[in-house]
C-alpha cells in the first residue's frame, strides 16, 4: 500500500525542493518517476535537474523510460518500474493507481491558493480511499510534519 505524503512549498521552489527528493530516492535505491501537470513546465524541470547543483549528477530523461533512474512524464505510464512519484504541477493520479508504488509525493506550492485548495481536495480522496498519507510544510529551514491520517 502506497504511502501519499503532501509536500507544502512556501520557502523553497520546486525546482530546488525536487532534485533533494529525488536525490534521497536514489540513495535508498528507488527508481522515481515526476508526473507533471504541464508539459512546458516538466520541460523547465528537465533543465533544473541538470544544472541544479555544480557538485552533483541526477540521472534522469523524458525518453527511452525504462533506462532511466528518473523518468520525467506527462502521462500515465511507468516505463521504468518506479518505486516512488512525484506529483507536481497539478499532476492527478486516483488512488488506485497510487497503491501500484511504495511512496506519492505530492509538491504544492503554498503560495497559490488555487493548489493549496487542489491538494486539500487530494487529501480528501486519498485519505477516503484509505491510503495512509501525511502532510508536511516548509517551517524555519526544515520540514514539519502536520498532520498524518491511517
Amino acid at each position: 500500500m502506497a504511502e501519499v505524503l503532501f509536500y507544502h512549498l512556501t520557502r523553497t521552489p520546486l525546482e530546488r525542493t525536487l532534485p533533494e527528493l529525488l536525490e534521497k530516492s536514489l540513495q535508498r535505491g528507488w527508481r522515481a518517476m515526476v508526473k507533471g501537470g504541464d508539459a512546458d513546465r516538466l520541460a523547465f524541470l528537465d533543465e533544473k535537474l541538470w544544472t541544479y547543483r555544480d557538485d552533483s549528477f541526477l540521472p534522469h530523461g523524458t525518453e527511452n523510460g525504462a533506462m532511466q533512474p528518473v523518468f520525467l512524464t506527462c502521462g500515465d505510464e511507468v516505463p521504468n518500474a518506479a518505486e516512488i512519484v512525484f506529483l507536481v504541477d497539478g499532476a492527478e493520479m486516483p488512488p488506485d493507481s497510487m497503491s501500484a508504488f511504495e511512496r506519492v509525493c505530492l509538491l504544492f506550492d503554498g503560495n497559490d491558493p488555487a493548489a493549496v485548495e487542489a491538494a486539500r481536495g487530494v487529501w480528501k480522496v486519498v485519505t477516503a480511499a484509505g491510503l495512509p498519507a501525511k502532510y508536511w510544510a516548509q517551517e524555519d529551514g526544515g520540514w514539519k510534519q502536520k498532520a498524518a491520517s491511517g
